[in-house]
C-alpha cells in the first residue's frame, strides 16, 4: 500500500511537470514568433485564431528580448490557467529585462495547448500595446511610445526629453544611461492602468517615474509615464520642467533608495528642472510663499506621507517647495558638487534611520537640527519680501 501510495504520487507530479512544459512550449514559441514579428506564427499559438490584437499593437516597440516563464500551472481537463513571469527588452534603452506577471488561459484541443488570454497578473500593471495600437518616436537621447496619440505630438515629448537629458547629467553627472523612455498613454485612465492604481490618485498629476529603486545601477524599468490629461494643460516651460524633473529621477536611480526621504529625491529632480531658469522662489513656490506670509512657517521638513497624491493639494504642493528649497539651499551655501554627494551618500545608506543624519554630519558638516533651523531661515528670507 506504501509503494501504491508513492507511484500515485509521483505520477501526479509527473503530469503536472508535463503540462507545465507543454505550456512553456507554446509560449517559448509564441515568444519567438513576436521577436520575429511573425504574425501567422504568432496567431497559431493562440485560440481562437486572430483574437489576440496584442501582435499588432506593439509591432512597431524596438523589442531586443521577449520571453515567458512558466511559474505555475493549474489544469481542469482541457483548460489551464497559467502563471508566468513575461521579461522583454526595449533595444538600446533597457539595461537588462523588464519582469511583469502574467495570467494566461490556456485551451487543448488536438493534443496541444493553445493560448486563449494573456492578461496582467493580479495586482500587476498593464503594458501599454494593451491599450491599442503602439506609435513609435525616437528622438536623439529618448525613445517615445505614445497609444492615441499622432507622431507630430509625440516628437513634441521627445524633443522634451532630449533637452531633459543633458540637463539633469549637467547637474547630477553622466554616470546613467543618458537616455530615456515616454511612455504616453490616451488619458489619465490609460496612465493609471500603466501604474496599477485607481485613476482617481494621479488626477492632476503631470507625469511620473517608474523604476526600481536601489543602488544597483542597472534599473531597467525606467519609464516617465506621462498624464497628457494634466500635461496638455501645462505651458512650454511647465512642460520642460516636468520632463527634465522626471528624467532626473531616472538620472539619480541607482543612487536612490528606501533610505531617502521624498523630500530629497522630489527635491532634488525640482531643483534640477528649475535649475538656471531664473525663476526665483516665490515664483516656484506659491503655496509655501502664503503659509509663510500668514505666519505658518514649517517647524519641519516634509515627511512622505506630504507627498500622497490623494490627499490636500496644497499641502502636497508645499511638501514638493519645501523639498525644493532644502536641496536649493544646500547648493547655494555648501555648493552643487556637495548637494550630489549629499544626495549619493543619503542613498548609499542601508536604511532610513541615520541615513540624513549620517550625510549631514559627513557630507555638510551639521546636525538635523541646524540644518532644520538654517531651513527655516532660508524660507523667511527667500519667500518674505525684503524689510
Amino acid at each position: 500500500m506504501l509503494l501504491l501510495a508513492v507511484l500515485v504520487g509521483c505520477g501526479g507530479r509527473a503530469s503536472s511537470d508535463t503540462v507545465s512544459a507543454e505550456v512553456q512550449r507554446v509560449l517559448d514559441l509564441r515568444a519567438a514568433a513576436v521577436l520575429a514579428r511573425d504574425e501567422p506564427a504568432y496567431r497559431a499559438t493562440g485560440r481562437p485564431a486572430g483574437a489576440d490584437p496584442d501582435f499588432a499593437n506593439l509591432r512597431a516597440v524596438p523589442l531586443e528580448s521577449w520571453a515567458y516563464r512558466v511559474t505555475d500551472v493549474h489544469r481542469t481537463g482541457d483548460r489551464a490557467t497559467a502563471d508566468a513571469q513575461l521579461r522583454y527588452r526595449i533595444k538600446g534603452y533597457d539595461a537588462a529585462p523588464v519582469t511583469v506577471g502574467r495570467t494566461l488561459r490556456l485551451v487543448r484541443a488536438g493534443g496541444t495547448w493553445y493560448v486563449a488570454s494573456d492578461e496582467p497578473a493580479k495586482k500587476a500593471s498593464e503594458q501599454l500595446w494593451e491599450q491599442g495600437r503602439v506609435t513609435v518616436v525616437r528622438g536623439e537621447r529618448s525613445l517615445a511610445l505614445g497609444v492615441g496619440q499622432s507622431a507630430e505630438r509625440l516628437r513634441d515629448y521627445a524633443g522634451l526629453a532630449d533637452r531633459a537629458v543633458p540637463a539633469a547629467s549637467g547637474a547630477w553627472g553622466t554616470d546613467w544611461s543618458r537616455h530615456v523612455v515616454v511612455l504616453v498613454p490616451k488619458s489619465l485612465e490609460g496612465m493609471a492602468g500603466l501604474l496599477g492604481a485607481p485613476a482617481s490618485g494621479y488626477r492632476g498629476i503631470a507625469a511620473v517615474t517608474t523604476g526600481e529603486a536601489g543602488g544597483s545601477g542597472k534599473a531597467p524599468a525606467d519609464r516617465i509615464i506621462v498624464n497628457p490629461d494634466a500635461f496638455g494643460v501645462l505651458g512650454d516651460f511647465g512642460k520642460q520642467v516636468v520632463l527634465t524633473h522626471e528624467t532626473t529621477h531616472v538620472a539619480t536611480r541607482a543612487h536612490t533608495s528606501a533610505a531617502t526621504p521624498l523630500w530629497l529625491s522630489e527635491g532634488y529632480a525640482d531643483w534640477v528642472g528649475y535649475r538656471g531658469s531664473g525663476r526665483t522662489a516665490p515664483q516656484v513656490a506659491p503655496e509655501l510663499e502664503r503659509a509663510v506670509r500668514d505666519g505658518s512657517l514649517p517647524v519641519a521638513l516634509p515627511v512622505d506621507g506630504d507627498f500622497g497624491f490623494s490627499g490636500d493639494a496644497a499641502r502636497l504642493a508645499r511638501a514638493y517647495e519645501g523639498g525644493w528649497l532644502a536641496c536649493r539651499l544646500i547648493a547655494d551655501r555648501w555648493g552643487e558638487v556637495r548637494l550630489n554627494d549629499f544626495y549619493r551618500a543619503v542613498g548609499d545608506h542601508e536604511k532610513r534611520a541615520g541615513a540624513v543624519e549620517g550625510a549631514l554630519r559627513d557630507i555638510l558638516h551639521t546636525t538635523p537640527e541646524r540644518f532644520t533651523a538654517q531651513w527655516r531661515d532660508y524660507l523667511r528670507a527667500q519667500l518674505l519680501p525684503a524689510g
